[in-house]
C-alpha cells in the first residue's frame, strides 16, 4: 500500500484539493502529537474552505478544541 506522505504528495502534484481535505485530516489523526496534528487539520480546514467543504465545520471545530484559531 502507499503511504500517506506518497499519496499527500501525489495528490498535490494533480491539485486534488477534495483528496488533500481527506489526506491531511486522516494525517493529523494519525499525528504523534498535537502539535503535529493541528499543522495537518490546518491544512485540510484550508483546502475545505477553498472547496466549499462542509469538512470545513468540523475541522473548524477540532482547532478551535485546541485553541488553535
Amino acid at each position: 500500500m502507499t503511504s500517506l506522505q506518497d499519496r499527500l504528495l501525489a495528490a498535490h502534484a494533480r491539485d486534488d484539493r477534495t483528496a488533500l481535505v481527506g489526506l491531511y485530516t486522516q494525517a493529523a489523526d494519525q499525528a504523534a502529537d498535537i502539535d503535529a496534528a493541528c499543522f495537518y487539520l490546518t491544512h485540510a480546514y484550508i483546502f475545505a474552505l477553498e472547496l466549499g467543504d462542509p469538512a470545513s465545520d468540523a475541522l473548524y471545530r477540532r482547532l478551535h478544541a485546541e485553541g488553535r484559531v
